[in-house]
């Protein structure tokens, strides 16, 4: 088992998580909280997925990136129903800020 060696720096952070395999395929990475906070703060973190054109969520302490730029759809929440969870315009974007 190796030890990975914490980044130097928020570009070699950034570096890291976005050369995953995932994220280069416009998949999926998610990290803790915590580990973003700690290693290039929530707002750099932020600033990054919007630069490139990408979509995080928050559900309690992960963070996940959708490394692409396709809109995210809620398709349920909690004791919702589907119906209830989706916009009146099924091509609605639900990502903060687009409506």
């Amino acid at each position: 088992m190796s030890c990975a060696i914490p980044p130097r720096s928020p570009q070699q952070w950034f570096a890291h998580l976005f050369n995953a395999k995932s994220a280069r395929d416009g998949g999926v990475v998610r990290r803790r909280v915590r580990d973003v906070e700690r290693m290039v703060g929530r707002e750099l973190f932020l600033s990054e997925i919007r630069r490139r054109g990408f979509t995080a969520v928050e559900n309690g302490d992960q963070i996940i990136v959708f490394c692409n730029a396709q809109p995210v759809r809620l398709l349920t929440a909690g004791r919702q129903t589907l119906s209830e969870s989706l916009p009146t315009n099924p091509r609605e974007d639900l990502r903060p800020g687009f409506r």
